[in-house]
């Protein structure tokens, strides 16, 4: 068997690396270890979220899929930090377990291009340092020009509950035991991570009466650009908000030697997530605290599982009942499914290039959680870059690199090939320094004509997009050209906004914090869609702020234009720290910008690299 694309690993990273090598035309195979798991949620079945709302949003503009079938199949919606600046604004919806999986693989088995294989992966076919297929586990070799892999938590993959330790997956399937042992072989340094879920709860075992409500927006939303609403916002399933006490703290701190990371095995390797922490970490840690959030979130509508967030544990089974029935509301709760931890191996991202494709191994890449990763949304655009960059290069194209003021996908691939990580990696929007321009409402603006340049983005779609273009164009020029005068004081009293002496632009009048676009929609010549009326809105209440930033991003970009050959010698460059050298020769960045983000790089060895190479290169 020969094809263009191989994808291993069917999850989040390989359904959008799949659909994004099949639909550019490329003969693409996915093998997946059960057909039954693609796009499965083995954590939360929710999508979005701070920072992450904004990345599906991104995929959605770049002609990925993540964002439609989250519209396809979502319980509730809302606008995070809706309170807050525009900069962290972003969309979260709780999807349903059943559905969205369900709709990610019909839509997989609708591309022509595209064939599924139920098999695992035992190595890398590799010939001269380039891939050259995959050799499956039943000793089958499948051909291939490029190589993707994205194996999710499933290399050497041990579940983790209190002192038991069992080789499997996250449903107990069979996991990928010789991967990881056959990229060592390679080269490849590896690191060892670990995450983790909370209990699942009978929906009718818990008592609503001692929690708080949390309902979906009374706005409609959508994640993707080309999709209208098809839920009823009136129909929304809703969340609940509790919390924890002294009583589940005293359990947990009792039973500390119990739990797998604390005593319960002694030969744990994996680094937990930071900012998604398991409950006794909480505990331990933030010790001056006397209760934490814990939210009931519905799984499906198909069955009544409700995930407890915020409560992912690895404690014995015995110790979990005690910690949620501790809970208020949750008394007399019955476990449907206990909680667990899961230790696997990642490859330590330093080791990829900004295309996602490995320095060791040509024509082989990675996405996911293999990179050290945490969250589907992470997972799913780095599948989409992945698969764009492997399908640009078969063609012989240049690849497709978002820069940090581009886009969030931007600022998570360059965070990971250039720092490397500790732990699982999680998109946070404290990572962007141009988060203005990194906004929920302006993701098609800022990448549409990407995924329109590459194909992903059909002819009907991108015209739709290059008419909110034109209209906001228009929209502006309006605003400038149409003047309230003293006649209309009347109605500036009637906005709460202060009365005018001489004629004022539109324009000028909506940079008044008080006054807004929809308050002026009935002075306008025609009517405008919802989106143009917000974005040109944006774009007008902070446009000093937005100038200020492009203006700085510019600056860094001229930093990320002086590039660095490839063949640079390091040891040539005497003056250089050694702990500088050391990184700049690990990482070897393809640009002074990059090289200055760096740790343990500095301005003074910066100015030595700039030195070396206008005397040696730049002349």
């Amino acid at each position: 068997m020969n094809y263009e694309i191989i994808v291993v690993g069917g999850g989040h990273a390989g359904c959008e690396a799949a659909l994004a090598a099949s639909r550019k035309g490329h003969k693409t195979l996915l093998v997946t270890g059960n057909i039954n798991n693609i796009a499965d949620m083995p954590c939360n079945p929710s999508i979005g979220g701070s920072a992450k709302g904004i990345v599906v949003r991104e995929i959605d503009a770049l002609g990925g899929e993540m964002g439609k079938n989250a519209d396809k199949s979502l319980l509730q919606i809302k606008m995070l930090n809706s309170g807050k600046g525009l900069a962290v604004r972003a969309l979260r919806a709780q999807a349903d377990k059943i559905t969205y999986p369900k709709e990610m693989l019909k839509t997989l088995k609708q591309e022509h291009s595209l064939d599924i294989l139920e098999a695992l992966v035992k190595d890398l076919i590799v010939k001269n340092n380039k891939v050259e297929g995959v050799l499956l586990e039943d000793e089958t070799k499948i051909k291939a020009k490029a190589v993707i892999l994205t194996t999710g938590t499933y290399m050497n993959a041990d579940i983790l509950i209190g002192s038991e330790r069992r080789r499997e997956g996250p449903h107990g399937e069979k996991p990928s035991n010789y991967l990881s042992d056959n990229l060592k072989k390679y080269g490849f340094t590896l690191k060892r991570l670990k995450t983790g879920t909370p209990p699942r709860i009978d929906k009718q075992s818990i008592d609503f009466t001692q929690t708080k409500e949390e309902k979906g927006d009374s706005v409609y939303h959508t994640f993707s650009y080309d999709m209208k609403p098809i839920y009823d916002v009136d129909k929304q399933i809703s969340c609940y908000l509790i919390y924890t006490n002294d009583n589940t703290h005293k359990i947990i701190k009792n039973n500390l030697n119990k739990s797998s990371m604390y005593g319960g095995l002694d030969d744990i390797k994996g680094v937990g997530p930071r900012y998604c922490p398991s409950i006794e970490d909480k505990v331990v840690r933030f010790s001056d605290k006397e209760k934490h959030q814990l939210f009931l979130e519905p799984e499906s509508i198909y069955y009544d599982d409700i995930y407890l967030q915020g409560f992912s544990t690895s404690m014995p089974y015995d110790v979990q009942e005690e910690m949620v029935h501790s809970l208020k509301g949750l008394e007399k709760a019955k476990i449907l499914k206990y909680a667990y931890a899961i230790e696997y191996d990642s490859i330590y991202p330093t080791q990829l290039k900004q295309t996602l494709e490995t320095k060791i191994i040509e024509n082989l890449y990675s996405a996911g959680q293999i990179n050290g990763t945490s969250g589907y949304e992470e997972a799913a655009c780095q599948g989409l870059i992945a698969g764009i960059n492997a399908s640009l290069k078969i063609e012989g194209k240049e690849p497709l690199i978002l820069k940090r003021n581009e886009a969030y996908i931007g600022v998570l691939i360059d965070d990971l090939i250039t720092k490397g990580i500790r732990d699982p990696y999680r998109l946070l929007t404290s990572r962007a320094e141009y988060r203005l321009l990194l906004r929920n409402d302006n993701a098609d603006l800022r990448l549409r004509e990407y995924g329109y340049k590459i194909g992903l983005i059909d002819k009907k779609r991108y015209q739709k997009f290059l008419d909110k273009k034109q209209a906001i164009k228009e929209l502006i020029c309006e605003l400038k050209e149409k003047k309230v005068t003293t006649n209309d004081n009347e109605f500036l009293k009637s906005i709460n906004t202060p009365e005018i002496k001489d004629g004022m632009t539109l324009y000028n009048l909506l940079k008044r914090p008080e006054v807004t676009i929809e308050s002026l929609k009935h002075l306008l010549n025609k009517e405008y869609e919802f989106d143009v009326l917000e974005e040109v809105g944006i774009m007008i209440k902070y446009e000093g702020y937005i100038k200020k930033a492009n203006e700085e991003a510019l600056k860094m970009n001229e930093l990320e234009n002086k590039k660095i050959p490839e063949d640079i010698n390091y040891d040539d460059m005497h003056n250089l720290a050694s702990e500088a050298k050391q990184k700049l020769k690990e990482i070897r960045p393809t640009s002074v910008g990059q090289a200055l983000r760096i740790s343990g790089v500095n301005p003074a060895d910066i100015s030595v690299l700039m030195i070396y190479l206008k005397k040696d290169y730049y002349g």
